[in-house]
């Protein structure tokens, strides 16, 4: 079936359903916060990782750029490797203490919680 001279870009460009609208419509935007206004948890956690510490950062107020260079800079500040996940910053091994000191340098108001 040929289509006609008028309709040839309409029959791919048509959208047939859409459920919630356009994703710049539903999507949230990103704050990013100056540090000195962000309250920073820092802990070591074993839970689910089959005994392995990790060190975990959370209550960042970060675009997700922002956080992943501040990630960055703090793994190689340990030494070890890590990831972000939503607003939380994951450290393998057990930094507690030196990730206080280096977020409390770069102006972030930081605390060690829960544990020993």
């Amino acid at each position: 079936m040929a289509n006609r001279k008028g309709n040839q870009n309409k029959a791919t460009d048509r959208k047939v359903y859409s459920e919630f609208g356009a994703p710049e419509a539903i999507a949230r935007p990103e704050l990013d916060l100056p540090p000195d206004q962000q309250n920073i948890r820092v802990q070591v956690s074993r839970k689910g990782r089959k005994g392995k510490s990790v060190t975990i950062a959370s209550g960042f107020v970060h675009d997700a750029k922002t956080l992943g260079t501040l990630a960055k800079s703090l793994k190689a500040s340990c030494g070890s490797g890590g990831t972000v996940k939503a607003d939380t910053i994951e450290i393998q091994g057990e930094h507690a203490p030196k990730l206080l000191s280096l977020l409390t340098e770069k102006g972030y108001k930081a605390k060690i919680s829960g544990g020993s």
